[in-house]
């Protein structure tokens, strides 16, 4: 069993408030959620409005499917901030298995 787990740390720029940070997460953690079958959370606190980092984690018998799955879903995320008014601007992965 491998998992996997990528974070995607997100510059906010726009915002201006709390409000507005809350809802390009908000908007980006669902919109993966229901474009792939992963687990998706924030991971840190909201210190800043103007960053956020959230975390993406996926489980499968097989290595490569976890690796394509973690590229598209880096890719569509991308797509996603740029729609969003955001920026990705850091992203890693990290592989487990047992």
């Amino acid at each position: 069993m491998a998992v996997a787990q990528l974070t995607l740390e997100l510059r906010i720029e726009h915002a201006q408030s709390l409000k507005d940070r809350r809802q390009v997460v908000r908007s980006l953690k669902d919109q993966l959620r229901q474009s792939f079958n992963i687990s998706v959370a924030e991971l840190d606190e909201a210190v800043t409005w103007q960053s956020a980092t959230i975390g993406v984690a996926a489980v499968s018998g097989s290595r490569d499917y976890l690796h394509k799955l973690m590229e598209e879903v880096e890719r569509v995320a991308r797509r996603m901030t740029n729609e969003l008014g955001a920026e990705l601007a850091d992203s890693f992965w990290e592989y487990m298995e047992q």
